[in-house]
Formats: structure tokens, sequence, C-alpha cells
């Protein structure tokens, strides 16, 4: 059973897949921090693999970046592959000084302007929420670890390069102020739209690689490789 975009077959994968955008940051993962992962899928280079961690079974799998994307993988993943639950672990821009290079923070609402849920189901709301009992395993899984985690609603994107308006205040701090977006990226929204309608559960943790309050970013190289906290809180959720 292989889909338009996933050659593994039935069984392939576990029932809970950690989500990174980055194919590569799956197989470092996959590398780093799961035992005897075998590669499931690496159809358009989207890697996927599936191992154990402390003897539990755990699959890893690239979503790609935006919407659109994560919206294909992760509806298959759950309707066709068996998954249950998907943690989303990715990088964002922080809106706050209160979130700095290589904070974690739990998302526990995704806002966007985005068109997707609309577009899937006819869900207008502009607000998408990830499952309330696999956040709470996320917080325990950082106690255990002594890993901090920021919490707050997080804002998903479809613009990456947006072009400037000279609205005041800029668009980013309305939304800090108004929405209460502690961070953006551009994926959530639809992952948590979609664990929603098929009856799944989906959460995000996302570790800060840059900030439009401060001039700090981080180097492609560890993006790929240093989010380690935020993987090691994923890793250790116990459902």
């Amino acid at each position: 059973m292989s889909t338009p975009h996933n050659r593994a077959q039935k069984g392939d994968f576990a029932a809970t897949v950690l989500m990174p955008g980055d194919p590569l940051r799956a197989k470092f993962i996959a590398d780093t921090f799961l035992e005897n992962p075998r590669l499931v899928t690496d159809v358009r280079g989207m890697l996927g693999f599936t191992g154990t961690y402390e003897g539990r079974p755990v699959s890893v799998m690239g979503s790609g970046m935006g919407m659109p994307s994560i919206g294909i993988y992760s509806y298959e993943l759950y309707t066709q592959y068996g998954v249950e639950n998907i943690i989303r672990i990715g990088s964002a821009g922080s809106y706050t000084d209160k979130a700095r290079l290589f904070d974690v923070v739990l998302a526990t609402g995704a806002y966007s302007e985005s068109s997707y849920a609309l577009t899937q189901s006819g869900d207008g709301a502009d607000i998408q929420l990830p499952d309330p009992e696999l956040n709470e395993a996320l917080r325990a899984s950082a106690a255990a670890q002594n890993i901090p985690l920021i919490e707050g609603v997080i804002h998903s994107s479809d613009v990456f390069y947006r072009e400037p308006s000279g609205e005041k205040p800029l668009y980013w701090e309305r939304l800090r102020d108004e929405k209460g977006c502690v961070a953006v990226e551009m994926e959530s929204f639809a992952l948590f739209h979609n664990a929603r309608v098929l009856g799944k559960r989906a959460a995000c943790l996302l570790t800060i690689s840059d900030s439009f309050v401060s001039p700090e970013i981080t180097t492609p190289e560890q993006r790929q490789t240093s989010f380690t906290a935020m993987m090691k809180v994923a890793l250790g959720v116990q459902l």
C-alpha cells in the first residue's frame, strides 16, 4: 500500500510520528536517537524512518515547508497508515523577547490567515487547536527531562517573504498584541485541522531559530542538528 507521495507499506509507520519540516532533520533524529532505524519512504526526497526509542516504536518523517505540504503528508499518515499521533518539531521566528534563540515553544493554538481549513472542510475558524492530551504528555516529558517550555499561540503563515506595507503597528506586532502569537511558523494550522477532522491527535513543538525583535539567527546546520532539546521532549512522550 503506497500513495503518490509515500512508498511505505501498511505497518511501516509507528502510531506516533515526529514531523520536522526538513527531511535531513528527520534523518539526523533517526541516526542519532532511534534504535535500529529503517528507511520506509523517500519519495521526492521526503525521508521517513521507523525505529524504537527506549523500547517504544516511533517514526520520524519530514513534512516539507508550508501547509499544503504537511497537509498532504499528515492526511495520508492518518488515513492510510494508521498513525494516531503526529508531533510537529519545527523551527520558528520569535515575535517576543520572551522567546529567544534555541528556546522551545509548545503551541497551545495556531492562528492563521490561511484558507486551508475552509477549503479542506468548510471550517472558517482562524485558530486551530492541538490535542490537549498530547500537549499534557509533552509537558510531562519536558518536566521529566528538566527542559523548560514556553507556551503560547503561534502564527502559521502562508508567506515567508512578506512585502512591507507601511502599516503601523507592523503585522507581526499586531499578531503578537491582538492574537497573543509568540512566534511564527508555516505548518501547524493545517496539521491541527487535519487531526481534528480525522479524529486523530496532533501537537507542535518549535525551537526558536530567529527573531523579529533581535538580530539573532541560526545557521542551516544548526537548524538541522542542534535542536536536540525539542527532539528529546517529543521522543520522551508516553501515551
